[in-house]
Order: C-alpha cells, then structure tokens, then sequence
C-alpha cells in the first residue's frame, strides 16, 4: 500500500443527550453532506462508503445515505465496539492506499437511549464473558446495577492506585480539564465547568470512578472524506492532512493474563501505537496534540503511559503537572473528549478525526494548539480493538 491518503473532508454535527436528537439516518446524512461539502466532492463521486454504527439495525447506512442519493457504489456496514468510527476509517484508508478506490467515505453515528450500555441479547454468549471472567477474579464480582463498562475501567484504576501508591484525586483532574477545553467546543454536550471538589462529589460510580468521570450516553454523527494524493491534485482539492500511520490491534493473549489495565486495551493501544511510530517516522515526543478515547478518566490516564506520552508510571505527575493540557507538553482532547463532548459509539473515531484535521487547519478556534504539524488518535472499542492514527500536515 503505497498511495499516499489525503484526508480531503470532515464533517459532524453537535452532539446531543438521548430523546433530543434527530433520528440515526437524518443525523447521518447531514454529518456526510457536511463532510463532502467540506471536501468540495459530491455523493455521486464517492466509490466506496464504510458506514458504523453499534445499536441499529444491519443496514442502517444505506438507510442513512440514501438521503444523499443512490448511487449503487457500494456501502458497508461496520461495528467494532466503541472503535467502530475509527474501523469505518481504517477501511476507507486501506481502500484509497491500495489504488482500489480514489474517493471513499466513512461515517459514524449512534442514535443511544438514556443510561449505562448494557447486553442487547441474552439468548447467546455474552462478547465480553471471557473478560468478565478475568475481571471477577482479580477484582471481585461487581454488585448488580453497577455500569457494566464502569467496572472494567474502574478495576484497572484501582489496580494502578495500588501499583503505584498514587492517589486516586488525580483521576478528577482529567474531568475539570475536559470541561475546561470543552467550553470552547460548540459540538459538545456538557461545556459547563466543574471544579475538582464537584467531580469528586458527584455520585460513586466504581472503584475510583465518580458519576463526572464517566462519559455520558450520546448521540450524534461524523464523517470524513478520504481520497488519494493523486486525486486530489487532479480535481484541485485540499491535500495538506495526510494519514501519516493507521494501525488496528486486536486482543493479545495479555489481556487475559490477569493484568487489568491490559484488559481494557493497555497492550493494545502499545502494539498499535507503536506500528504508526514505525509507519509514519514521528515519534510520541514530537506529538503537540492528541484526541485519546476518555471513555473513562481512568482509561485515559493509562492511555497516556500506553502511547509512550509519558514514561510508564508518570501518569500522575504528568497530570498534576499540567502536561496534557495548554501550555503543557501535550494537549490532550482539546475537544473536551468523550467525557464532556459526548460518546455516540459509532460516530466518536471520527468526530476525534475531524478535531485533529481542524488542529492541522488551523481552524480549531478558541480549541486551537498553537503550530501543530502532527496529530494522534486514539479509539478504543472492549471485545476488543484499537485504531491508533497519525494525522499529518504536508505541502499541498
């Protein structure tokens, strides 16, 4: 795969609580209208489309893209956990590097219902057994009615309080951060500031894990437009964001080996991040500006250790000490993150797309990062996959 993908287009519209959105395929099409328009390409130019989301019936994208038109190229229908954005992006990219389309769209959107996420079906095997299982056994059987989710990444922040004789406040400290970015974000859900006493009073949830520190059921849609170098140049789109590395890991045997933090994707996000440090020639030190999957305060302070953001065991100070923030070494979700901007599993990996080509614009706003020329993506999907992507800013 050798053809260079340009990152032509990226569209979303503003997230938004259960029962106050438009439906799936009304917030769908305007978040891929959104996207082309942005790109300066119409729906009949697009070869191939990679449509996720998780809750919604099995062709929700055509449901959703036949507002745009029907074209007969062809739509396929992705779900890959809370990752699936970032899949519907992986393949869109994969499609263009390997000359196989020059024009593709990926599009995510969830439309959730109030509450915690929980099993669909219970007539088969649960996805997220064998985990459970390793979950029960290293940190004890969680009450009932306590957030599914919440108990795996609650277990892994307390399994590194104890490693690490850290104190647990410092996970707060990531929740008044992304509401602070998110106060600049007319995308986001909560923009509203929180103090570090009002997280930490918010009601007990699990382990660490206090109600501010969960991301909220949402809904909403992106999209992006990827096409090739080639095409671009020669119908005079924008060519300056460019995919510099993409890489999607599945479960290795560590993840059930006991270890917590490597159950809710640790190793993962290592061996991905590492194939586009490899792929793309930048390095977690030359990284100003990340969007990393903060579907809890806990994940993503391990997330920064997973990236090599900071060394393993620095979280902490490079919390207390400002790094992931302006005027720090990285600025982490300046978005305000699936905390404060809203988590609609299927549109997240591309909304976190779509924030770090506006940081390669230079259009970001009051979110901007002064000079970035790279940018990081994390998305992180239980059951389990991760897409790690570098985003970079070329001469067109």
């Amino acid at each position: 795969m050798t053809e260079r993908v340009v990152v032509a287009g990226v569209g979303m519209i503003p997230f938004s609580k259960p029962g106050r959105s438009e439906s799936y395929d009304v917030m769908g099409a305007e978040a891929a209208r959104r996207a082309l328009a942005d790109a300066g390409v119409g729906y009949a130019a697009v070869q191939q489309s990679y449509v996720g989301y998780v809750y919604g019936d099995s062709t929700s994208g055509q449901r959703a893209l036949y507002h745009l038109g029907r074209s007969q190229a062809p739509i396929l229908n992705v779900n890959n956990n809370c990752s699936t954005g970032s899949s519907a992006l992986w393949l869109a990219r994969q499609a263009v590097a390997s000359g196989t389309a020059d024009v593709v769209l990926a599009l995510g959107f969830e439309q959730m219902t109030p509450g915690a996420l929980s099993a669909v079906y219970a007539d088969r095997p649960d996805v997220l057994g064998a985990f459970a299982e390793v979950r029960d056994e290293v940190a004890g059987v969680p009450d009932p009615g306590v957030p599914m989710a919440a108990t795996y990444f609650g277990a892994a922040g307390a399994e590194y309080v104890r490693k690490h004789g850290i104190d647990p406040e410092v996970f707060a400290h990531i929740t008044v951060k992304s509401r602070r970015h998110a106060a600049a974000n007319p995308y986001a859900v909560f923009r509203a500031p929180l103090t570090l006493d009002e997280v930490l009073g918010s009601p007990h949830v699990y382990g660490p894990l206090t109600r501010f520190q969960c991301c909220p059921p949402t809904c909403g849609a992106a999209a992006a437009v990827v096409v090739s170098d080639g095409y671009a140049k020669a119908h005079g789109l924008r060519s300056d964001v460019v995919v510099a590395g993409q890489a999607l890991t599945t479960d290795p045997p560590s993840t059930f080996e006991g270890d917590l933090a490597n159950l809710v994707g640790y190793d993962m996000a290592v061996a991905a991040s590492r194939q586009v440090y490899e792929q793309s020639g930048i390095g977690p030190e030359d990284v100003r500006v990340a969007e990393l999957h903060d579907c809890f305060t806990t994940n993503e302070f391990l997330t920064y250790e997973a990236l090599g953001l900071t060394p393993e065991g620095t979280a902490e100070k490079f919390v207390l000490d400002g790094d992931n923030t302006y005027g720090g070494r990285v600025v982490t979700n300046p978005s305000g993150g699936l905390i404060s901007k809203g988590h609609p599993l299927g549109a997240t990996g591309l909304a976190q797309c779509a924030e770090l080509v506006w940081q390669l614009r230079g259009r970001a706003e009051g979110r901007q990062v002064d000079g970035v020329d790279v940018a990081l993506q994390h998305n992180l999907g239980l059951g389990g996959a991760c897409v790690v992507t570098m985003y970079q800013k070329v001469d067109a």
